[in-house]
């Protein structure tokens, strides 16, 4: 749902910082060394936002010949999967397995003219693919040839470097936010999984599109007595969008504060744990705002606060009441956060 700010100019990408935002240093990130016990373990030095991308593509880059699982390179960087993987998605552009995709079809690419004699299926098996036939199709989409072509002189193939991440200044404006801490509650609502974030773009708004429609219906037909309408109106379904990453993709849920009640067939119940929100007024009209200032929240606040670091696998979305079109509407995106005096 939320494009990045941040654009792509050979793999060099630029953050904008307003000028209260400016780091002592600009350019090139040089990672220092840690050592990590446990994801779950604090750091006895913790990366800032940066540097933990950084520290994604360089895990990634170190395991472009084995299969790493997204909470892999999370743990590397002592920051949960979800968090990571959304505010890599932002910054680049790309998944962590679009990017290991392209660079090991560029790395493979690469091995192929350098060695000419060497086994087109062996250089497919280095780089995770279990035939030749899968290899050529995914060679030829990225490289527009095919391997066997790809040896012939005078024949181009699609670079892609490790990527490197660098920040400039620019101009911003504030970002109204609080940060409060909220006991467990229960959400009641509808849950949609998609298999990753790449298409919850379009996914994600044609479900809160279907939901709008049934409560539509729903005041239409007046029946009083209706199970799904008595839980939608009781529990103000619609209130939030529960987002959880897991695994194997994304959980996303239209929901409302559980008040008790029967769960009708479809929806669910969910709990969301104790939590300290880092929570973003969103003002105009959604979901353009929501997407400003997602991608605000990792490509600006993550990287400058001093103070609060990303926790866990949610983040959620909050509709007040009220008509969300319109240019004085506020919505608000919430991340729970971790405060970093705590992490060291």
């Amino acid at each position: 749902m939320v494009p990045a700010y941040l654009f792509r100019s050979d793999h060099i990408l630029t953050a904008d910082l307003s000028p209260s935002q400016m780091p002592a240093k600009v350019g090139q990130l040089h990672l220092q060394p840690c050592i990590v016990r446990d994801v779950n373990d604090h750091w006895e030095e913790r990366m800032n936002w940066i540097e933990s991308l950084q520290c994604a593509i360089d895990c990634m880059e170190t395991h472009l010949t084995q299969n790493i699982r997204p909470a892999e390179i999370a743990a590397e960087c002592g920051y949960s999967a979800g968090h990571l993987q959304k505010g890599f998605t932002l910054v680049t552009g790309y998944t962590f397995a679009e990017y290991m995709r392209k660079r090991r079809l560029y790395q493979a690419a690469l091995e192929l003219k350098a060695s000419p004699d060497r086994r087109i299926l062996d250089v497919a098996i280095k780089y995770g693919y279990d035939s030749p036939d899968a290899f050529a199709r995914a060679f030829r989409s990225f490289h527009g040839v095919l391997p066997s072509q790809a040896r012939e002189p005078g024949v181009c193939i699609t670079m892609f470097q490790p990527l490197q991440i660098h920040l400039s200044v620019q101009g911003g404006t504030a970002m109204n936010h609080t940060i409060q801490h909220i006991p467990s509650f229960e959400l009641i609502g509808q849950v949609f999984h998609l298999s990753s974030q790449e298409n919850s773009f379009a996914v994600i708004p044609r479900k809160w599109a279907n939901f709008m429609s049934v409560c539509r219906t729903l005041v239409e037909e007046n029946q009083p007595g209706s199970a799904l309408k008595q839980a939608i109106w009781q529990n103000n379904i619609g209130e939030f969008g529960l987002c959880h990453e897991t695994s194997d993709g994304l959980d996303y849920m239209i929901a409302g504060k559980y008040r008790g009640g029967p769960v009708p067939e479809g929806f669910e119940l969910r709990t969301v744990p104790a939590l300290t929100w880092a929570m973003f007024d969103c003002p105009g009209p959604v979901p353009e705002a929501l997407q400003t200032v997602t991608s605000r929240i990792f490509t600006e606040w993550l990287p400058q606060n001093p103070d609060w670091l990303p926790d866990g696998d949610l983040s959620m979305e909050y509709y007040p009441m009220g008509d969300s079109s319109a240019p004085d509407y506020r919505s608000q995106v919430w991340i729970p956060v971790k405060n970093k005096q705590n992490c060291r």
